[in-house]
C-alpha cells in the first residue's frame, strides 16, 4: 500500500552570533527548498548556546534575530514548525532520561568536546560535556527520518542513533533511528583569511568571515581582503586553497561550474574576480536582508510565530516523552 505521507525532516541552528555566509551556503539555502519536499521542523537551539558564556540582552537578540533570519529564507511556519528550544520543556527532560543510556566514553570521545575545552579552558563545564546527549533529545523527540547534516555534525547524529537503538533494544520500537540527510546542493566555505578553515563567526579576524546581515560595501571589503596566491590565473589548483574558496563560492551562488568560471576570468586578475565574487554575494543576500528587516521590525509578530511553532512542537514532542516515560517505569 502506497502512501504519500512526506517524510520528517528536523533541522536546528544555535543562535550564537550572527549566522555566517558559510552558514547559508552550507545548509541554510536548501532549508526553504526542503519544506517542499519534506514534513519540516525548525529549532532555534538556544540551550545549546549557554555552554559558553553569553550577555543575557545578546543572547535574547540574538535568538530573535536568528528566528527572522529563518523567516527571511522562505521558511513557512504555516506548513512547518519553527520553534525556540527551550519553549519546549521535553528536550531537557528527555536529555535526562537519554543521558542514563549513554556511556561516559561515548561522550570523551567527541571531538567538538575536545576543541571547545581548549578554546574555553576556563569553562570547561558539565553541559559543554553533555551536551550531545541534548543534541540527541533534540532529534529523537520529533522521530524525524532525516537529519541534515555537515561534516562537523556527523558524529553529533552518530551518537544520537547509537542511544537510539541501545535503547529500542532494550524497550522496544521507541524511537526512529534517523538518517542523515546529505542536500543535493551546498558548499562547504572557508575562511577569507585562513582558507585551510571552515568559515567561522567565532573567528576572531573579522575580515574573515562575511555575516548575512553585512552590508554591500562590507561584504565586498571582505572579499578583496581575502588571501590568495600569487600565481594570478582563476582556475582550481592544488596550492590554491584561498582561489579554490572563492571559486566554490562563486559556483554555488551563480551555478556556474568550475570552468565556466575559469573561462569567463581568462586574462583578468585576481581583484577583479574578488569584486565580482563579492558583489554576487551581496546580491544573493540583499533580499533576504530586506526580509529581515521586516520581521526584526515587528517583535509581536515574531512572538506569536515561535509561540504558536512551540504548542505545535510540545505536542509531539509530548507524546514522544510520554512514550519513554511508561517505558521506563516512570507513573503517569
Amino acid at each position: 500500500m502506497q502512501t504519500n505521507e512526506k517524510k520528517k525532516v528536523l533541522s536546528c541552528i544555535q543562535p550564537s552570533g550572527m549566522l555566517t555566509l558559510g552558514n547559508y551556503l552550507g545548509a541554510l539555502i536548501n532549508w526553504k527548498n526542503m519544506q517542499n519536499e519534506f514534513d519540516c521542523t525548525y529549532a532555534v537551539a538556544d540551550l545549546h548556546a549557554i555552554t559558553v558564556r553569553q550577555e543575557p540582552a545578546k543572547l535574547r537578540q540574538q535568538i530573535y534575530s536568528t528566528c527572522a533570519l529563518l523567516l527571511a529564507l522562505g521558511i513557512d511556519p504555516a506548513n512547518n514548525t519553527l520553534f525556540v528550544q527551550s519553549h519546549v520543556a521535553a528536550h531537557s527532560q528527555l536529555a535526562w532520561l537519554l543521558s542514563c543510556y549513554t556511556q561516559f566514553g561515548e561522550l570523551s570521545r567527541m571531538t567538538q568536546f575536545k576543541e571547545k575545552s581548549l578554546k574555553h579552558a576556563d569553562n570547561i563545564n558539565a553541559g559543554l560535556f553533555s551536551y550531545p546527549v541534548l543534541m540527541a533529545a533534540d532529534i529523537l523527540l520529533y522521530q524525524p527520518d532525516l537529519v541534515p547534516v555537515g561534516a562537523d555534525q556527523k558524529q553529533h547524529l552518530e551518537i544520537a542513533r547509537d542511544i537510539a537503538v541501545r535503547f529500542n533494544g532494550i524497550y522496544g520500537n521507541v524511537f526512529t533511528v534517523p538518517e542523515p540527510y546529505i542536500a543535493k546542493t551546498g558548499a562547504r566555505v572557508m575562511s577569507l583569511q585562513d582558507p585551510s578553515k571552515k568559515m567561522s563567526k567565532s573567528d576572531e579576524n573579522i575580515n574573515s568571515w562575511v555575516a548575512m546581515l553585512d552590508s554591500k560595501d562590507d561584504i565586498i571589503r571582505k572579499f578583496k581582503r581575502a588571501v590568495t596566491d600569487s600565481e594570478a590565473k582563476v582556475c582550481i589548483g592544488e596550492n590554491k586553497l584561498g582561489i579554490n574558496n572563492l571559486i566554490g563560492i562563486y559556483s554555488a551562488i551563480t551555478g556556474k561550474s568550475a570552468q565556466d568560471i575559469t573561462n569567463e576570468f581568462e586574462g583578468k586578475g585576481y581583484g577583479d574576480f574578488k569584486i565580482t565574487v563579492g558583489e554576487a554575494v551581496a546580491e544573493e543576500l540583499r533580499p533576504i536582508q530586506e526580509k529581515y528587516n521586516t520581521f526584526i521590525a515587528d517583535k509581536k509578530q515574531l512572538e506569536d510565530i515561535y509561540k504558536e511553532g512551540a504548542v505545535k512542537a510540545e505536542y509531539t514532542a509530548r507524546r514522544t516523552l510520554s512514550k519513554v516515560m511508561k517505558k521506563v517505569g516512570f507513573v503517569l
